[in-house]
């Protein structure tokens, strides 16, 4: 019997909260009562917790496995006590969710613990382990837990949504952006058309994505699209450097600073990345939405 491995696995590393609605429950322990917060969650070990914000992506993700191949692993990185942890593992039991590890580090930041998982994919309530994820080379995104829920539309579709610049992108648009305007960007972009943008902290989890689907699943699809406030023509740079990538989106919306939020509704992604807080904080109103804390329009 092969010893177990997380090598060529989709890794999904995420937090309690971003998996399960623990709000209630998190408001004794932000309270400064981390002892009572444990009896909480001991008192309530049979309780099922509901669905949290990444509930949704996480659950059809892990449709694409197969008796005879897992290609997706969630693992619970959480800074929960582990008398905590074992209603996480309860929840997850209840909801059909299998969940098999997880590391509880009650208190400590446990993004250190994302290389030895080799994780993909980071989500996180907690804003710091979200910026030290992203600093240490992981895609890792800040979950809102104030989002709407995922729709319950496409149960065979896995529906992701990506901003581009300090995304999939690098921000090096976005710079010349923040110091020189609109007009600026545009002709910085228009110049640049024919010249690939260097990838940005999501472009492993897009292409890990594509390979996923590519994996084949006679169940489930995945369905991408990109939203970005780019507008022609600075639109065509990113079309390029996709197809330079050899990635395919399904749907690409250039909105040209258009708000981003009626677009995803209409989409209804299982989760939307982006990195400015107030496209995101707009998106949250609409479809499940993360913060990822990167690029220039992040420097404090």
């Amino acid at each position: 019997m092969a010893a177990p491995s997380l090598d060529d696995k989709l890794v999904v590393a995420i937090s309690s909260r971003a998996l399960f609605d623990f709000e209630e429950e998190n408001r004794v322990f932000e309270g400064g009562d981390a002892a009572g917060y444990m009896r909480l969650q001991f008192d309530r070990l049979n309780q099922p917790a509901a669905p949290g914000i990444a509930f949704s992506l996480v659950r059809k993700l892990l449709a694409f496995n197969e008796a005879q191949m897992q290609r997706v692993e969630v693992v619970v990185l959480s800074r929960n006590d582990p008398v905590s942890g074992m209603r996480v593992f309860r929840s997850a039991e209840h909801a059909g969710i299998p969940l098999q590890r997880g590391v509880f580090t009650q208190g400590r930041s446990p993004f250190g613990y994302l290389r030895p998982l080799k994780a993909t994919l980071f989500l996180s309530a907690n804003a710091d382990d979200v910026k030290a994820a992203l600093q240490a080379g992981f895609p890792a995104a800040r979950v809102l837990t104030e989002s709407v829920l995922a729709s319950a539309n496409y149960p065979n579709e896995v529906r992701i949504a990506f901003d581009g610049d300090a995304v999939l992108f690098s921000d090096e648009a976005e710079q010349v952006f923040q110091a020189q305007g609109l007009e600026a960007f545009q002709q910085h972009e228009l110049s640049k058309a024919a010249q690939p943008l260097p990838g940005g902290p999501f472009k492993p989890l897009l292409a890990a994505l594509q390979r996923l689907q590519q994996a084949g699943n006679q169940k489930m699809r995945i369905r991408t699209a990109l939203v970005t406030a780019r507008s022609a023509p600075a639109h065509e740079r990113a079309i390029r450097t996709l197809m330079d990538w050899k990635i395919q989106v399904d749907e690409a919306m250039f909105l040209g600073g258009l708000p981003k939020g009626e677009f995803l509704r209409e989409f209804e992604p299982d989760f939307f990345f982006d990195d400015q807080t107030r496209h995101v904080a707009h998106a949250a109103q609409h479809v499940p939405s993360g913060h990822v804390s990167a690029g220039i329009a992040n420097v404090a």
